[in-house]
């Protein structure tokens, strides 16, 4: 698997020169071919096919070493998982985790996540979005790197289901008053308020060491949740 770059001019992440471990290789040798997706070249994936069987699409954007990733599949095998992640580490990690837990419902992409919604989803195929602790950027010069930028709520709005969920995690207070400024300024997605459907969502994701590193940082930890009209 090669480097994977984006064509746009300003990217929202930086390809890190990580190096990977013995296991992480043979992980990505051995695993990849079963659960990993091949997205070049332009053409929509037809969902179903990739599973072998129709079911809900969720999608986490920046799975990291796809610790959330692998618990959230274990425990809705009833759904099917798509993760998007550029690092080449964390893959192959998470195909190790994926496999040694003979989990059948995720599937992989290494590619830039906007490509990936412009091109290679189908439309109205994802029913809960979910993008937990994504970089930062946090000095004022690099918030044009961020994520979540009209862009990508675009992109999003096209591949999303009517009242899909849109599922964001931040340890960045900065970060989340810039989620809700930007997705106030959408009319076509609404926050969630019902506190027992707040409660579900969030409860699916698990807490992460990368989640209980910035708690003990004194971060504080922010859920934000909006549905797609």
């Amino acid at each position: 698997m090669s480097p994977t770059l984006s064509t746009r001019s300003v990217r929202t992440f930086v390809l890190r020169q990580g190096r990977l471990t013995e296991g992480q290789q043979r992980s990505l040798d051995l695993h990849w071919p079963t659960y990993g997706l091949e997205v070049e070249g332009g053409h929509r994936l037809d969902v179903a096919a990739c599973f072998e069987r129709p079911a809900p699409l969720w999608l986490e954007i920046g799975f990291g070493n796809g610790e959330a990733l692998a618990h959230m599949a274990s425990v809705r095998p009833d759904i099917n998982f798509i993760g998007i992640e550029v690092h080449l580490p964390g893959v192959g990690h998470a195909l190790g985790e994926i496999a040694a837990r003979d989990i059948t419902n995720v599937r992989l992409i290494r590619h830039d996540a906007l490509e990936v919604l412009e091109h290679s989803l189908p439309a109205a195929s994802v029913s809960r979005l979910m993008v937990f602790f994504p970089d930062p950027w946090h000095k004022k010069r690099h918030h044009k790197r961020r994520l979540v930028n009209p862009e990508f709520l675009q992109l999003a709005q096209s591949v999303l289901t009517a009242d899909a969920l849109i599922h964001f995690a931040t340890d960045w207070i900065d970060y989340a008053d810039h989620i809700v400024e930007a997705m106030r300024a959408r009319s076509e997605y609404r926050p969630v308020t019902d506190s027992e459907m707040f409660a579900e969502v969030t409860g699916i994701r698990p807490t992460t060491r990368f989640e209980t590193r910035g708690r003990r940082l004194g971060h504080e930890v922010r859920d934000l949740v909006y549905a797609r009209h």
